[in-house]
């Protein structure tokens, strides 16, 4: 059975959520500020990773680099691929939808469309949840899914994020993402 893509959102939805969950209640001293779902170009299955301030002083003194140099870098972080056994069943899901490289073209960008806006949804439900905090609390998250050789980070962001989330990130990493 191929998934539909309002199944493909609750499953991502449900891994994403006990991903994050855990993250925060592991490193409950952290402050996170960056929170992502990553996917490659071909739009499979999603990996988690995040940010805090703390694992970005940590890491970046273990680079020998400055902190700005890899803030917004979803594979420097520590937390990259965090929770690959909540997320590891939703993979799946994903590719029983078929593969890109596979379909005709306007196939293929309509699915690439369809995996990432079930993304995009799965996320938004968690922020309405109040997982990334509310308030002032929310407005110092940033919140995405991102795919690194395609465009359209920043149009995600933008709809998943407030403004005020977004400041630093638009003047540091939008244009990189």
């Amino acid at each position: 059975m191929i998934p539909t893509e309002s199944q493909l959102t609750d499953a991502v939805h449900r891994a994403a959520r006990a991903t994050f969950l855990d993250l925060f209640r592991e490193h409950p001293g952290h402050r996170f500020y960056y929170c992502v779902l990553v996917t490659s170009g071909e739009a499979y299955g999603p990996a988690l990773s995040a940010w805090s301030e703390q694992a970005l002083a940590q890491e970046a003194a273990r680079q020998g680099c400055a902190p700005t140099d890899i803030k917004w870098s979803y594979a420097d972080s520590p937390f990259c691929c965090y929770g690959e056994r909540h997320l590891e069943p939703v993979r799946p899901l994903f590719a029983a939808r078929g593969e890109l490289f596979e379909m005709p073209d306007d196939e293929a960008d309509a699915e690439f469309d369809l995996r990432l806006r079930a993304m995009e949804t799965a996320m938004a439900r968690l922020d309405a949840e109040g997982v990334f905090g509310t308030g002032a609390a929310r407005h110092a998250v940033v919140v995405n899914v991102e795919v690194p050789s395609e465009g359209g980070d920043e149009e995600r962001a933008l709809r998943l994020n407030p403004p005020e989330a977004l400041t630093e990130w638009l003047a540091e990493a939008a244009d990189a993402a």
